[in-house]
């Protein structure tokens, strides 16, 4: 039997399933690694030679096609504004880390840190500045404090940037600009986003979303973990990764976007389950799915599968659900 030039370790440390299908990420990389050389010299040379600011167009092109790992943090705190933010307020994340903390909230962050990635070789030695970043947050940001997800989030970014004060600004900008609401104790736009999802795939693939309701698997049990860790810890690192790169430059839309693409692109496995626990387990195996493996072409897909999806339209159907779930609770009360 052929043995995988792979490690069961993938480079961010994460360990991989004994069920790894190391043929086909074999094969996949060997496309992504030329893909990865290419747009690596180009990044270079754009990040070299102007502002990326200053070509929004071009800095929109490129992100969709992937940022080289060692530029992602540059990129990310560029392309979200969170540099902007932190040129602001270049002294706040030490400030915050001398503040004497709400001993409840510590507790809560040191219970999930053992839990948050605890299959990676690597993490260990991040935990002291997760946690840093976890507290000086809460406090900073006392109407989101800490809610669990935000350990993923934070802790990913940290792996990739390995940089406290950068991954506390990267998480500042994702929970008050990009995915506001998401993370406070009522989740009001994360369930507002959850019914948008499951509109929008009822749209443009009814079938799917009528075979899923029959089953009886409520949209909440499906999306909720994709939306509040942002795809972290459900889909596989590199195409999470891919997915953040649009994520901080184009903002919330891009998650409703991969929702719709995975759908789409499971639509004959989601179609031949014929019960709720095999539907679940779909669902639950994503980070183990050649389709979702395949970083570079699922990327590509999901500005292209969904179709045309305007911010008019989500804006439209936000708001759409929004005034009937006030109205149910009118009539309820």
């Amino acid at each position: 039997m052929a043995v995988s030039k792979f490690s069961d370790v993938d480079e961010y440390g994460f360990k991989r399933e004994p069920d790894f299908d190391y043929q086909s990420y074999e094969n996949i990389m060997s496309r992504y690694y030329t893909v990865l050389t290419t747009r690596s010299m180009k990044w270079q040379k754009f990040a070299k030679d102007a502002d990326i600011l200053s070509n929004p167009r071009k800095l929109k092109r490129f992100v969709r096609k992937g940022i080289p790992g060692p530029l992602r943090e540059e990129v990310w705190m560029k392309s979200s504004g969170a540099y902007r933010m932190q040129q602001q307020e270049p002294s706040l994340y030490q400030t915050l880390l001398r503040y004497e903390y709400d001993q409840e909230i510590s507790d809560q962050i040191k219970i999930d840190l053992p839990r948050t990635f605890p299959d990676n070789i690597h993490f260990e030695q991040y935990k002291l500045g997760l946690y840093n970043v976890l507290i000086s947050y809460a406090h900073h940001n006392v109407a989101v404090g800490y809610c669990q997800g935000l350990n993923y989030i934070a802790g990913l970014i940290l792996i990739v940037t390995k940089n406290e004060e950068s991954t506390f600004w990267l998480l500042k900008v994702l929970v008050e600009n990009i995915v506001p609401l998401y993370h406070t104790k009522k989740m009001e736009n994360l369930i507002t986003d959850i019914d948008v999802l499951s509109e929008l795939v009822r749209l443009r693939v009814p079938d799917v979303h009528k075979h899923i309701a029959d089953l009886g698997l409520p949209w909440p049990v499906i999306a909720t973990k994709w939306l509040i860790c942002l795809y972290a810890e459900v889909v596989p690192t590199e195409t999470a990764l891919r997915i953040w790169d649009c994520v901080f430059r184009e903002g919330n839309k891009i998650l409703l976007r991969v929702g719709i693409t995975i759908v789409i692109q499971l639509r004959q496995e989601i179609l031949a389950t014929d019960d709720i626990s095999t539907l679940i387990g779909l669902f639950r195996a994503l980070e183990k799915n050649p389709i979702l493996m395949d970083c570079h072409r699922f990327v590509k897909s999901i500005f292209k599968l969904p179709g045309t999806l305007k911010r008019a339209e989500i804006d439209r159907l936000r708001r759409q659900i929004y005034e009937e779930r006030i109205a149910s609770k009118q009539k309820d009360s």
